[in-house]
């Protein structure tokens, strides 16, 4: 029975937001005894009201419960929808491209009309895979391999052409048989080969944070010296890194390295050693608290070792993540390596203090392996150099040395730990406040040669110094991680080959890797591909007289990723 109950208590939706709007308006009622009148929120009537003053609420006659309007679509919006269907284009895509033509359809209409035309849903897509992000933006290809051969013809432009500069010091150290004897893991659409040319691209740009990687993405240049399409995204970087285990990165250190002693790139007879923390913020509890020299505090992060071929400043040997009861022994670890990579050299050995034990520089002794470091001292030994009266004044032949002229006392020690007697070198007026204690199993170098020796150890530090400014080596923090000891090989061979580079540039042989990126590696170039050679040009600049004069005809010219292709 129909009484005043339809109107006080409405049923029908559209009905019941009409009677609160009434009460509401008519009666005068207050928005919270409406909202609890008519089972509301305070806030919806506001909104109602808001609407209604708007003009955004229709009241005309509604259709009747359950039913809805259907939009009459004709003939050749049906045909529209039906190729635009077939073109794999969702609902949503097709009503945009409607409203450009000038019709408005709803997305539920053209769903309708899709399900009349038999046609049914798509699965559903991410944002990436129909080529969008969330911000709208386009996204890079996917990372593949690709042949010179298709890209027959092309011409492009590239920002970073400067890496093509290092392709021919590749070819000359023979990179890819380096990584194929040490067998690294591959997929099928990036082997091996390629994933650490697209890591050492990014290492040679001096690239921030590997999650950086995407500024580079749609450069075409950079695929093409990896021999990819694009470079891989920052998540298969970091995948593949992760892939790899120790006895990898042995393996392709040794590799390397017997290939660099066969170019000729190190002398080995003097070798610098020194330990450097790779800092990490973050909450992990796995990584011990180490000294970090440049901080000048302890703190959480992972030891790294680094060994440097004294001449030519070369890193020669790198360890990661040491176990802070593992530092001890690594020197015997560098040994074991460097007995496997060049028999029958034995070098001298110069660390600071606290690198090892004395148990293992005895061990070193029995080896025939000489070592210069530094004595532990403390107040007992500082005390008893007041006593000592017959110094002797030397000269340290480094030219930009700044007291080259320090006072020394030659002595024959012994020390606990250490069987054998040790040659002991007190040294002072060579500007430090205490004086230094240099002990050595060499006893019959001369004391000008050995102080020298032990005071180009600050190269090391230097080529640590440049790894965390240019080559990122700190980056353990980034949010796309990079296994911290591939990181540091990768930085090894992104040294050795901006070493190699500027030795060919006439003044510039002895700049670091900042000041050789600013003047001949930033900046883009024109590649063109014709007659399955790769010309790169790059546009003027004041040092590219300088470029010309390097002799690249003697150097080989073929790309890192594909021998049968030449560099121009």
């Amino acid at each position: 029975m129909v009484d005043s109950s339809f109107f006080t208590h409405p049923r029908l939706d559209w009905q019941r937001r009409y009677e609160a709007l009434r009460a509401s308006f008519v009666e005068r009622l207050p928005a919270h005894i409406v909202a609890d009148r008519f089972g509301y929120t305070t806030s919806y009537i506001h909104l109602l009201r808001h609407q209604f003053k708007h003009g955004k609420l229709d009241f005309a006659e509604p259709p009747a419960e359950g039913t809805t309007r259907r939009r009459r679509v004709n003939a050749e919006l049906r045909q529209k929808i039906r190729t635009w269907r077939e073109r794999r284009l969702s609902a949503a895509e097709i009503t945009e491209l409607l409203v450009e033509d000038g019709v408005e359809l709803s997305v539920r209409t053209v769903e309708r009309v899709l399900s009349e035309e038999g046609f049914a849903k798509l699965p559903r897509r991410t944002r990436l895979k129909i080529g969008r992000t969330v911000q709208g933006a386009e996204i890079p290809e996917k990372s593949q391999q690709k042949p010179t051969h298709e890209l027959e013809g092309q011409r492009f432009d590239s920002p970073a052409a400067g890496v093509f500069l290092f392709a021919p010091f590749l070819a000359q150290l023979r990179f890819p048989q380096i990584v194929a004897a040490a067998r690294l893991p591959g997929s099928r659409q990036i082997p091996a080969l390629n994933y650490l040319l697209s890591f050492l691209a990014l290492k040679l740009l001096g690239t921030e944070r590997y999650a950086h990687v995407g500024e580079h993405g749609f450069d075409p240049g950079l695929g093409l010296f990896a021999g990819l399409n694009v470079l891989p995204k920052c998540t298969a970087m970091s995948s593949y890194a992760y892939s790899l285990d120790d006895v990898h990165l042995q393996r392709l250190q040794e590799a390397f390295i017997r290939q660099a002693i066969h170019t000729g790139l190190y002398q080995g007879s003097i070798i610098n050693l020194d330990f450097h923390t790779v800092p990490h913020f973050g909450d992990e509890s796995v990584l011990d608290r180490h000294w970090a020299g440049a901080r000048g505090k302890v703190m959480k992060g992972a030891l790294t070792l680094f060994a440097q071929d004294a001449q030519s400043k070369l890193l020669l040997y790198s360890q990661a993540d040491i176990q802070r009861a593992e530092s001890d022994d690594q020197i015997l670890a560098f040994m074991d390596f460097w007995s496997k990579v060049w028999r029958g050299v034995r070098p001298t050995l110069v660390f600071d203090s606290r690198f090892t034990t004395y148990a293992n520089l005895s061990k070193l002794n029995e080896a025939g392996i000489k070592f210069i470091t530094l004595r532990r001292r403390g107040s007992r030994l500082l005390k008893d150099v007041q006593g000592i009266t017959q110094w002797k004044r030397i000269h340290i032949p480094h030219g930009k040395r700044k007291y080259p002229n320090p006072l020394v006392h030659e002595t024959t020690i012994h020390l606990r730990g250490y069987e054998g007697p040790l040659r002991q070198i007190i040294m002072k007026d060579n500007g430090r406040e205490a004086p230094s204690f240099l002990i050595s199993n060499d006893t019959d170098l001369e004391v000008e040669l050995l102080v020298g020796n032990y005071a180009r150890r600050w190269r090391v530090e230097n080529s640590i110094a440049e790894a965390v400014s240019f080559f990122s080596l700190n980056a353990l923090s980034s949010p796309i991680l990079i296994k911290v000891h591939f990181d540091v090989v990768m930085t090894m061979v992104a040294d050795t080959l901006y070493t190699m580079l500027a030795r060919k540039l006439r003044g510039f042989e002895e700049c670091d890797a900042h000041k050789l990126f600013r003047h001949f590696v930033k900046g883009k170039g024109t590649i063109e591909v014709q007659n399955g050679n790769v010309t790169v040009v790059f546009p003027r600049r004041a040092h590219n007289p300088i470029l010309r004069s390097v002799p690249w005809k003697n150097l080989p010219n073929a790309l890192p990723a594909s021998n049968d292709t030449a560099l121009t």
